[in-house]
């Protein structure tokens, strides 16, 4: 499997992994009273900012492989 395709399965299973997280942390909120533990009201920020850098970079592929895809062209047409 290329590196594109693990991230974009990272991401997949990230997103599944931050939704768990703020499910739980939403029924702590309603089954206790008060404030629930800041290890379970922060537990959603680390699998989010993964899914920002992964996101950003899934966002950026077409625009980097189409900048690629002109370099090559372009260097290729070129006799020596």
């Amino acid at each position: 499997m290329t590196r594109d395709l693990w991230i974009r399965q990272g991401h997949r299973w990230l997103a599944l992994v931050f939704t768990v997280t703020v499910v739980a942390n939403f029924v702590a909120r309603a089954l206790r009273p008060g404030e629930p533990p800041p290890v379970l009201t922060y537990s959603p920020l680390p699998p989010l900012f993964l899914l920002l850098f992964s996101g950003l970079y899934l966002f950026a592929l077409p625009y980097i492989g189409r900048r690629r895809s002109a370099v090559k062209g372009a260097g290729g047409d070129q006799v020596a």
